[in-house]
């Protein structure tokens, strides 16, 4: 009798292990459940991940998922499947909810949100008087916006951020001007389509010393609206002085975004980023625009001015000597992000040279390069354009040789564009998302690969261009492509008179769109603004904006002294907004829906006071002495 007391204890016991959430005689677990907490609204569904330990007892046995003790859950607690989806239950209990594997110790807790007692976060300030941080606690993947302006009508928003588990989001609200009072208002966008609103709520915007605001003017003219959006520049300097020189304005001119570089230091270029961060190339410059020894590195950034990732010459030097045979001198002009996450680097080296035919023994040479930037791996795929260029076309000379200042990812076939200022070329290179071997498959300008029309050839052609962008909705094959044509040395016609000379014409900057044929090499104008009489001896872009219209940065007009300007005209040409800087080369400005890439903003919602330029700064005037000293232009 005593022995099948024993065996029957034996077996109630069994049963309670089985049942029991907790396990009899576990020495370690066999699966694991991830995440470890969530927040969900009422009848949310959530994939919890639910797997075996690598090297664990326990055979092919499948995981029995329990929700409070009971398995697959019930009404009231919510269920599960065996593959780990949960349903919240349709009622917050105000108690934690414990999803668990049987037999192991293993869990995770569900808290389950209450829509009615949502609470409106709380704002702080940044390290930038202009951007707000606004945090609040929501559902798990439930986006969060800001909406926000100069009174409850709000008009501005933010991207909307969220949390995959649920809890504390934190949004930056960008886009203010300095010492003014804004209100604030969370929106959240539950699962099931219906949005909670926060309390309004006000911040107050920081100030900006005097001395370092740009001079900024802006006017609108008889041709139409401006295009929605803000501007985005890089600034330089013109003389000693702290500047800001990645900036943001609103089309009235007021700053509304700053990044606050250090003080020898200015962005190079600046992008936006989809993420809604910035990415910009952090140059050191002293007085003049002279590179400095300072800190040379690529920075992606958030609003706020955090740095995410950076990369610096130092760290790309390092790492180079698994894949290439050179050492790059320093980043400059262009970085471009690419869909995978990496980065195009552009940089340059010098090189000394013998035995080339026409220069003499131990000329230094500077030249350009391009470094694939895994964040993960380092550098991947490099392109030098000594490898790949002869050193006989040099139409400036081969002391800054190719002199290249954009780089642009053609989408379609994974090649790069590269636009090379002092070569008067933009050649399309093969890097077939790394697999290329960096041959040149086409150049773009006079004794290039492409053949002009006869009416067009030579004057068409580009000179010492700057910003190609694809126009068209495809990047290879026939396909368009704006750039700014800065017009330095322009051959005017048959004879190859170059602009400028006695008898054959002034030189001048144009805005043209050409229509590229890969496979005939062949290259029409489809659209140009002749800029004439403005001729911007460097630097500029150009674009076509979502709304039709264009806009260019006339940075360095010979006519206009210290004074950089942007226009955008319709496609007739019909001027329609022009800004004025000045006291700073506008090295690049150009227009961007908002702050943020999925968010329209337009000007009324700014609704900014107007700022009526003091000075004409249009394309007419007599040249006069500038303070930017012409050798080290961008």
């Amino acid at each position: 009798m005593l022995t099948w007391r024993i065996r029957f204890a034996a077996i109630g016991l069994i049963a309670f292990c089985l049942a029991s959430s907790m396990g009899c005689g576990t020495s370690a677990p066999s699966f694991f459940i991830t995440p470890s907490a969530v927040l969900l609204s009422p009848e949310q569904t959530f994939k919890f991940n639910v797997g075996r330990i690598e090297g664990a007892a326990g055979g092919k046995s499948e995981p029995v998922l329990l929700v409070n003790g009971v398995v697959g859950g019930s009404p009231s607690s919510g269920t599960i499947t065996p593959a780990g989806s949960y349903t919240a239950p349709t009622t917050a209990s105000g108690q934690p909810i414990e999803i668990s594997v049987q037999g192991q110790p293993t869990s995770a807790t569900v808290t389950v949100f209450d829509p009615a007692s949502f609470t409106s976060g709380s704002i702080a300030a940044t390290q930038n008087p202009l951007v707000a941080s606004y945090s609040m606690t929501v559902p798990a993947a439930t986006p969060v916006q800001v909406q926000f302006g100069l009174d409850t009508s709000y008009g501005l928003s933010t991207s909307g951020v969220s949390n995959q588990t649920g809890g504390e989001v934190t949004i930056l609200v960008a886009g203010m001007r300095a010492g003014t009072t804004y209100h604030m208002q969370a929106v959240a966008s539950l699962f099931n389509g219906s949005q909670l609103l926060g309390s309004d709520q006000t911040f107050t915007t920081g100030t900006i010393p005097a001395d370092r605001i740009p001079n900024i003017t802006a006017q609108t003219f008889g041709g139409g609206t401006p295009s929605p959006g803000v501007e985005l520049f890089s600034l330089f300097p013109d003389e000693a002085g702290n500047l800001l020189s990645a900036v943001a304005t609103d089309l009235e001119g007021n700053v509304i975004w700053y990044y606050d570089l250090e003080s020898d230091s200015v962005a190079f270029s600046i992008k936006p980023l989809p993420n809604g961060h910035m990415l910009l190339d952090a140059y050191p410059i002293g007085a003049a625009g002279i590179q400095t020894t300072g800190v040379d590195e690529i920075r992606e950034i958030d609003l706020a001015g955090n740095v995410i990732q950076r990369v610096s010459t130092t760290s790309v030097n390092n790492a180079l000597p698994a894949i290439a045979k050179f050492q790059i001198g320093s980043f400059h002009h262009d970085v471009a992000a690419l869909p995978n996450g990496h980065l195009i680097l552009l940089a340059n080296y010098a090189k000394t040279i013998n035995n080339v035919p026409g220069i003499p023994d131990g000329t230094l040479v500077v030249g350009d390069a391009l470094i694939d930037w895994d964040p993960q791996r380092g550098p991947v795929w490099a392109w030098s354009a000594f490898d790949h260029l002869s050193l006989l076309h040099a139409p400036y000379g081969v002391a800054d040789w190719t002199h290249a200042n954009a780089v642009v990812y053609s989408p379609d076939d994974g090649n790069l564009i590269l636009s090379m200022r002092n070569q008067n070329w933009v050649v399309k290179i093969d890097y077939r998302d790394g697999a290329g071997d960096g041959n040149i498959l086409w150049r773009l300008g006079p004794d290039g690969d492409f053949i002009l029309p006869e009416q067009q050839a030579p004057i068409e052609w580009n000179y010492g261009q700057h910003y190609p962008t694809i126009v068209s909705p495809n990047s290879s094959g026939v396909f368009s492509l704006m750039l700014f044509n800065n017009g330095n040395n322009r051959l005017m016609d048959n004879n190859n008179d170059v602009c400028g000379t006695p008898g054959v014409g002034a030189c001048y900057s144009s805005v043209p769109i050409f229509q590229l044929d890969e496979s005939s090499k062949t290259a029409t104008v489809l659209w140009e603004e002749n800029l004439l009489p403005a001729y911007s001896v460097c630097c500029g872009d150009a674009l076509v904006l979502p709304s039709g219209k264009f806009e260019f940065d006339v940075a360095f007009d010979v006519n206009t002294p210290n004074v950089s300007y942007i226009e955008e005209v319709t496609p007739t040409q019909d001027l329609v907004w022009k800004m004025d800087i000045q006291d700073q080369l506008a090295y690049r400005g150009f227009r961007i829906p908002s702050l943020y890439p999925d968010q329209v903003w337009t000007a009324s919602a700014m609704a900014a006071p107007r700022r009526v330029a003091s000075h004409p700064a249009h394309r007419r005037g007599a040249a006069e002495g500038s303070r930017w000293v012409l050798g080290q232009l961008p």
